[in-house]
């Protein structure tokens, strides 16, 4: 059976890669807490990593360079300029490139998404800031759409995350909006707690963004962008009602201490994706 190898990057102003190690570990991959400067070779670190030698890369939430020139920007600098090539061939080798907020926000600014026609360098879409204006802690109901190839969401059709971002707002140009819905590559998009869209209402779609659009994959599904936090939802009690629901679970005659969050259910996909793969 393959080892399933992650690298999660740190660094710089990333803060949720501790959870988004866990989160990993607990679906089955040998995970790895890597610093940006391992990987582009900076001296003082320990040895230098090679992205060749994972399956899953990570680029985590947080504030990467204080959010300094908009958000994202400039980590995927520093990505493009050290890891562009690396990058391209992780992708060419069928392997997966997961973000997450700030990790989601590099991939678009770096144009690894939405990568209409396999481009892997073109921009056309932003992350931007929140219709209210303002840094936004919340939790989400998303529901998966049907008929999308990414990798992370097979077999879902709905779940809970929480959100908490000041630039989260997904916008595009109207066709490419059209386009990615034609394409499947819109992954997850923000519902109301009865499954039924958002419709951009507030607070169900929590910063405004087009379509309600909370996660895109590339065209291959193996390259997923998503904006609430998988890694906060690692277990039951991250939930704030997981009193209430271990309540409910238990009048319905499920296990009411099931310890899993809906969040790990994003890193087990990837995990058997690289297992039935790579295997």
């Amino acid at each position: 059976m393959t080892t399933v190898k992650a690298l999660v990057l740190t660094g710089y102003g990333l803060n949720c890669d501790y959870e988004t190690d866990f989160s990993l570990k607990l679906a089955g991959a040998e995970s790895h807490r890597v610093h940006m400067n391992q990987l582009i070779g900076i001296n003082g670190l320990g040895e230098r990593a090679r992205l060749e030698d994972y399956h899953i890369f990570v680029v985590g939430g947080g504030f990467s360079w204080g959010d300094d020139h908009g958000a994202g920007v400039l980590m995927a600098s520093k990505l493009r300029h050290h890891l562009g090539d690396q990058i391209a061939q992780f992708i060419g080798d069928g392997k997966l490139i997961l973000g997450i907020c700030n990790g989601f926000q590099a991939l678009v600014n770096l144009g690894l998404l939405p990568a209409f026609d396999l481009n892997y360098q073109e921009r056309r879409v932003a992350l931007t800031y929140n219709d209210s204006g303002n840094f936004i802690n919340t939790w989400v109901n998303l529901k998966a759409v049907s008929g999308s190839p990414c990798v992370f969401t097979k077999g879902m059709t709905s779940l809970e995350l929480p959100v908490r971002h000041g630039e989260g707002k997904f916008y595009g140009a109207a066709e490419d909006i059209a386009r990615l819905f034609e394409n499947g590559q819109v992954a997850l998009q923000y519902a109301e707690s009865t499954g039924d869209a958002a419709k951009g209402r507030w607070p169900a779609n929590p910063n405004g963004s087009l379509a309600d659009i909370a996660g895109i994959c590339d065209p291959t599904g193996r390259v997923f962008g998503i904006m609430p936090h998988p890694e906060a939802f690692n277990h039951f009690t991250n939930h704030p009602e997981w009193t209430l629901k271990k309540e409910k679970r238990g009048r319905q005659g499920l296990n009411p201490d099931d310890p899993e969050g809906d969040g790990i259910r994003i890193f087990r996909n990837g995990v058997n994706f690289i297992m039935e793969t790579f295997g």
